[in-house]
C-alpha cells in the first residue's frame, strides 16, 4: 500500500515566482504575514515541501529568474497599473507557454477587464486576495491537484470534488475554505491512526482532490474524465456555456451529469432565491450565496457528503442510533447495530464513502464494488463487511512497531509501542527479529513447527526520562540507599497518566502471565556488557480484580526502572567507568509462552542458542553453534543451571555415559505460581516463580516428549514417562526421534540471524508442543543479541611450552592473543572448597575484587562461575568479579565441570574480551601447577581463597583457532 502513496502526488509546487510591485509585495508579506502563516500552515498540516517564493518587479527580472530557476508557478499581482503586469504575462507566455500563471487581485473592479483579456494573455486563473495570505495555499494546492489528478485517479481511485463557479471572488473563497477543511479532517483521521510520521505524510496524498471549472464545457469534460472519482459536485446556476451566460446552465449540467451518475451528491449555490424551488424539485441541496453563513453552511454540507467526521449509524427514519470515530469502533458497532441500519446505509454506499474519506482506499473500493442487491439478506451484508475488515486488517503491514492507539489487540504480528523513545537493547533486537520474521520465509520449510514471537509491547525510554525527572529521582543514586529503599521510593512515584491508560487497556489484551523485562540502552549491545544487570519481573496476571492486575504491572515497570539505580548496576557502571546518568531504561512487556497445568504455568521447553560454540567437542566446530534447553521457564537456562546442552547440527551426539546423564539431569524447573495471584514484588523479581520437582509434572502430561525413563533392572533408558523408572531430562523424542524439527529450526534461525547481524548471535527461545489449529508445535523467539566473535590469529604449540614455568594449560579456552600485564592470581583453596558454602565464597571474592582499582587478576575456581545454582558453581554476579581479566573453571573430584551456559554471563564475557579457560582436572590432574601458584607472594588469604602476586607479570596465551590456552610464570621469577 505504501508504494501507491509513494507514487501519488508527484507534482509539487516548489518554486513560485511572484511578480509584484513593491507595495503589493509589502502588503502580502507584512500585512498578510505571508512567511509566518505559510510556515505554520505547512507544519500544522503535516506538509513537508514548503515552496520557495522569489519576488520580482520588472520584465527583465522576471525573465532572468525564469532562466535561472525551475519555476513551477507564476503569480502576478495586478494593482492600479494594469498594463505593466499584463505585458509581463504576455512575455512569459511567449517564452514558456506551458508555465501556469495565476493573476492575484486585491481590486475586484479589474475582474471583468481581465476576463476579457484571458484568450489574449493565456493566463490560467484569476484569484482574489482579501488580505489573507492563505489564498496562496489554495492556489498551490489547486495547481497540484490539477496536475496530479489523472495519475492519482488511476493509481488509487482518489475522490474528487468538482467545483463549477465562474466568479473568482466566490471560487477563491470556496477553494480556500474547502482545502482547509479537507486537510484538517484528513489530519485528524491520520492522528487517530497514529502511524509513523513518514506514513502520515504519504497518506495525506490520498486526500480528496479539488477540480475547478469556470464554464459548462470545462465542467462536463472534467466530469466525463473523472466521473468514477467525483463524489461531490458544487455548482453555480449561471455561468458560461458556448461563451454565453445562460440563466440555468447549472441545471443543464446537473441533468447531463445525472444521466451518467444518478446518485452523485450535488450542492447548488445561487444568489437567486428562485433557484431554490428548482433545486428542491430535483432533490438537490441548495445554499443561498447571500446567506451570511454561506461558507460555514457549505463546509457543513461538504463534510457530510465527503464522509468526514464520525460515522453516524441511522435507523430507517434517519435517526442516529450509534456512532464510530475510528475504524476499530466502526467494526465493533457493525456487530451490534440492527439490520435496518445496515440496510439504510448499504443502499446509499455510505460505508465505502466513509472509508474512502479516511484514505482506506483498498477497503473502500472492495465495498463499493458490492451493492446491497448483490446479497440475499442483511445479515449477509453484515458478515461480508466484517469479513472484509478483518481481511484488510490482516493484510496491513506486519512485523512493525506500531503505536498502541493503532492496535488491533488480536494481531500479534506487530510489536506495540506504548511510549516514544529508544527501544533499548532487548527492544531493538525484538523489533528487528519481528521485522525479519514477516519479511522473510524464515524456517517456513520446516514441517510441524511454526515460528513466531509472543505478544510484545515496548515502553520507549522517554517514559523513563519523564518518570525520573517529574518524580525528582535524579539524585537518588548519590544517597547510598539500600536496594530495598530505592525500590520503595520508585514504587511511590507515578507513571504518566497516558501510559497508565494504555496499560489499563493492555491487560485486557494480554491475557497470559507477563514478563516485564528491562531493556537498557546498553543492555545486550555489541560493545556494552550490561546483560543480566537489570531486572525482569514476572507477574501471573490472573487476579480476579483487574485493578490489582494493573497495579502489579505498574509496580513491575517501576521496579525495572529502579534496577538502573540498584547497587549492582551503580557499582557495575563505576567498574566500567560509565557515567551513571548515561544508561536509560526502556521496558519490554511480553506474554509468557506456555500453558497452565494444575496451577503452574510454563512452556514445554525454554532455551538459549548461540551461533558460535566456545566449547566444541567430537566432530563439532566452533562455528556450528550450540543450544542449551530445559523444561519450564527460561530463567533456569540463562542463569546457568544444569540444563541440556547439544549442537543443533549434531543433535544425536551424546558423549556422557548413561550414569553421567542420570547424575547431571535436570531435576526441577521453574513455573509461574498461578495459585497465588496476590504477589509482593518487593520480595524480588521471582516473587511469582515456583520451583517444581520434575516428578510433580507427571500429572500435567507435559513430560512425554521431554524425558526418558531409566530402567535399573535392565540398565536401559526408554523415551517417555515410566513411573517405575528414574526420569532423565534428555529430550530424546525431540532430539533423537525427531518428534519436531527443533534442531533444524534453531540452526536455520541462527544462520539467518548471523547473516543479518554480520556477527555471531545468541537467541533465547521457548517451545510450546501443544498442537495449534494445523497440528503444529510453536517455536517462539524471545530475544536476540549480537556476540563479539573472538579472533583466531594467534597460535602456539603445546609441546613447545616451557614446562618448568607452566602454571596452567587448558584444552578448552575462549579468547585469542597474549596478555602479559597481570601479576595477581586469586584461586580457590581446593582443600577448603565446600559446595554448600558457595554463597559465602561469592561474598569473599566480591571483597577481594573490590580492592583492585587499576589492575586486573586471574580467577581460578571449581564449577560454573556465574551460575544461579549454588551447588554446581560459585553464584557470583558480574560486578563481584568485574576486575578479573582471565577466568578459569576447573573440575574437582565428585564435582565435574560442565562449561558455563548462562546467557548473561557469556554475553558479558565476550563483550569485555575476557579470557576464559576450562580445565578438567579429573582428566588431567597436572593441568594446574598449584606448587607454582603457592610459590608466589601471598597478598591475602581468606577462608576459601588465596590471593598471590608474582614479582613479574605472568604470560597468558590463547590460541583462538585451536581453542586452547596456557598461563606461564615469567622465566626470571624462579631466580628470586
Amino acid at each position: 500500500m505504501r508504494d501507491i502513496y509513494h507514487d501519488m502526488s508527484k507534482f509539487k509546487v516548489k518554486e513560485i515566482l511572484l511578480v509584484s510591485n513593491l507595495y503589493d509585495a509589502f502588503s502580502i508579506n507584512k500585512e498578510g504575514r505571508f512567511s509566518e502563516i505559510m510556515l505554520y500552515d505547512y507544519g500544522k498540516l503535516n506538509l513537508t515541501s514548503l515552496p520557495r517564493i522569489t519576488g520580482v518587479y520588472s520584465t527583465e527580472e522576471t525573465l532572468e529568474q525564469l532562466e535561472q530557476k525551475n519555476i513551477d508557478m507564476v503569480v502576478v499581482t495586478v494593482g492600479f497599473n494594469k498594463q505593466r503586469p499584463l505585458k509581463i504575462i504576455k512575455k512569459i507566455k511567449e517564452r514558456y507557454p506551458d508555465l501556469p500563471i495565476f493573476i492575484l487581485l486585491n481590486n475586484t473592479h479589474h475582474i471583468k477587464f481581465l476576463e476579457q483579456q484571458k484568450d489574449i494573455l493565456g493566463y490560467d486563473k484569476i484569484f482574489v486576495w482579501d488580505g489573507e495570505s492563505r489564498i496562496f495555499f489554495a492556489m498551490i494546492k489547486y495547481l497540484e491537484d490539477k496536475m496530479n489528478a489523472e495519475n492519482d485517479s488511476k493509481l488509487a481511485s482518489v475522490r474528487m470534488i468538482l467545483v463549477v463557479e465562474d466568479n473568482p471572488i466566490y471560487y477563491s473563497n470556496y477553494l480556500n475554505k474547502l482545502y482547509r477543511i479537507i486537510f484538517k479532517q484528513t489530519n485528524k483521521i491520520i492522528e487517530e491512526v497514529k502511524m509513523d510520521k513518514l506514513y502520515k505524510v504519504l497518506k495525506l496524498r490520498a486526500r480528496p482532490k479539488i477540480l475547478l471549472a469556470t464554464n459548462y464545457e470545462e465542467a462536463l469534460e472534467l466530469f466525463q474524465k473523472y466521473k468514477d472519482n467525483i463524489f461531490v459536485m458544487i455548482t453555480d446556476v449561471q455561468f458560461p456555456k458556448n461563451g454565453k451566460i445562460e440563466p440555468d446552465t447549472g441545471f443543464q449540467l446537473i441533468d447531463e451529469v445525472r444521466k451518467q451518475k444518478s446518485n452523485l451528491p450535488i450542492i447548488v449555490l445561487s444568489s437567486d432565491q428562485k433557484q431554490r424551488r428548482v433545486a428542491n424539485e430535483k432533490c438537490l441541496t441548495f445554499i443561498d450565496k447571500n446567506d451570511e453563513n454561506l461558507y460555514q453552511e457549505l463546509i457543513e454540507q461538504v463534510t457530510q457528503k465527503i464522509g468526514f467526521g464520525d460515522f453516524l449509524f441511522r435507523n430507517n427514519k434517519g435517526e442516529v442510533i450509534d456512532k464510530a470515530s475510528t475504524l476499530k469502533e466502526f467494526e465493533e458497532a457493525l456487530k451490534r447495530i440492527p439490520q435496518e441500519s445496515i440496510d439504510f446505509h448499504a443502499k446509499k454506499d455510505d460505508f465505502s464513502l466513509w472509508l474512502m474519506a479516511r484514505s482506506e482506499i483498498q477497503l473502500a473500493k472492495i465495498l463499493e464494488a458490492k451493492k446491497a442487491h448483490h446479497f440475499k439478506d442483511i445479515e449477509e451484508i453484515r458478515s461480508y463487511i466484517l469479513k472484509m475488515l478483518k481481511a484488510y486488517r490482516d493484510e496491513k503491514p506486519q512485523g512493525k512497531v506500531v503505536p498502541w492507539e493503532d492496535t488491533d489487540c488480536s494481531n500479534d504480528k506487530n510489536i506495540f509501542l506504548l511510549s516514544e523513545g529508544a527501544y533499548g537493547g532487548k527492544g531493538r533486537g525484538l523489533a528487528f527479529i519481528n521485522s525479519l520474521l514477516h519479511k522473510t520465509e524464515l524456517a517456513s520449510h520446516l514441517k510441524g513447527l511454526k515460528i513466531k514471537m509472543p505478544k510484545t509491547a515496548i515502553i520507549g525510554a522517554d517514559e523513563f526520562d519523564r518518570f525520573i525527572e517529574e518524580n525528582n529521582l535524579q539524585n537518588l543514586k548519590d544517597l547510598n540507599l539500600s536496594d530495598e529503599e530505592i525500590n520503595k521510593r520508585f514504587l511511590k512515584a507515578r507513571l504518566s497518566n497516558e501510559l497508565v491508560k494504555k496499560l489499563d487497556e493492555l491487560i485486557d489484551c494480554f491475557k497470559k502471565p507477563l514478563a516485564v523485562r528491562s531493556s537498557g540502552l546498553f543492555e545486550d549491545s555489541l560493545t556494552q556488557p550490561f546483560a543480566g544487570i537489570f531486572e525482569t519481573y514476572i507477574i501471573p496476571n490472573n487476579h480476579h480484580d483487574k485493578n490489582r492486575r494493573l497495579q502489579q504491572l505498574i509496580d513491575a515497570i517501576k521496579l525495572v526502572f529502579a534496577s538502573t539505580y540498584s547497587n549492582v548496576a551503580v557499582n557495575y557502571s563505576r567498574a566500567l567507568d560509565h557515567k551513571l546518568g548515561d544508561e536509560k531504561m526502556s521496558v519490554v512487556i511480553q506474554e509468557l509462552v506456555g500453558r497452565e497445568h494444575n496451577g503452574y504455568y510454563y512452556p514445554h521447553i525454554s532455551g538459549v542458542a548461540q551461533s558460535y560454540n566456545y566449547y566444541p567437542f567430537a566432530a563439532m566446530k566452533p562455528r556450528d553453534g550450540f543450544a542449551v534447553i530445559a523444561i519450564g521457564l527460561g530463567s533456569y537456562v540463562v542463569e546457568g543451571e544444569r540444563a541440556y546442552r547439544f549442537a543443533p547440527k549434531y543433535p544425536k551426539i551424546q558423549l556422557n555415559s548413561l550414569q553421567d546423564q542420570i547424575k547431571q539431569s535436570q531435576s526441577y524447573f521453574y513455573a509461574v505460581d498461578m495459585k497465588h495471584p496476590d504477589i509482593n514484588l518487593l520480595n524480588g523479581p521471582y516473587s511469582a516463580i515456583k520451583k517444581v520437582d520434575i516428578y510433580d509434572a507427571i500429572p500435567h502430561g507435559t513430560l512425554t516428549h521431554l524425558v526418558s525413563s531409566y530402567d535399573f533392572n535392565n540398565d536401559v533408558m526408554y523415551p517417555g514417562v515410566d513411573e517405575n523408572g528414574v526420569l532423565v531430562t534428555n529430550f530424546a523424542s525431540v532430539l533423537q526421534n525427531e518428534y519436531i524439527p527443533l534442531p533444524e529450526m534453531i540452526q536455520d534461525v541462527l544462520d539467518n540471524l548471523k547473516q543479518a547481524f554480520d556477527t555471531p548471535v545468541e537467541i533465547e527461545f521457548a517451545v510450546d508442543l501443544t498442537p495449534d489449529e494445523d497440528g503444529d508445535a510453536t517455536f517462539y523467539i524471545l530475544q536476540v543479541k549480537p556476540l563479539l566473535m573472538p579472533s583466531e590469529d594467534y597460535t602456539f604449540k603445546p609441546e613447545e611450552l616451557d614446562k618448568e614455568n607452566l602454571i596452567l594449560y587448558a584444552e578448552k579456552s575462549m579468547g585469542n592473543g597474549v596478555i602479559n600485564n597481570i601479576k595477581d592470581i586469586i584461586f580457590v583453596k581446593n582443600d577448603r572448597f565446600d559446595k554448600t558454602k558457595t554463597i559465602e565464597m561469592a561474598q569473599e571474592i566480591e571483597n577481594l575484587n573490590s580492592k583492585f582499582q587499576h589492575t586486573n587478576y586471574i580467577l581460578i575456581g571449581p564449577g560454573r562461575w556465574g551460575t544461579r545454582d549454588r551447588f554446581i558453581g560459585i553464584p557470583v554476579n558480574w560486578t563481584q568479579i568485574s576486575k578479573a581479566k582471565v577466568i578459569v573453571e576447573t573440575s574437582l573430584e565428585g564435582y565435574p565441570l560442565d562449561a558455563s551456559s548462562g546467557s548473561h554471563f557469556f554475553h558479558n564475557l565476550t563483550t569485555m574480551n575476557i579470557a576464559y579457560f576450562s580445565v578438567f582436572l579429573d582428566k588431567n590432574p597436572e593441568a594446574i601447577n598449584y606448587d607454582l601458584l603457592n610459590s608466589a607472594d601471598v597478598v591475602e588469604e581468606t577462608e576459601y581463597f588465596k590471593h598471590v602476586r608474582f614479582k613479574k607479570p605472568v604470560k597468558v596465551i590463547i590460541d583462538g583457532k585451536k581453542r586452547r590456552g596456557a598461563i606461564l610464570r615469567h622465566p626470571e621469577e624462579n631466580k628470586k
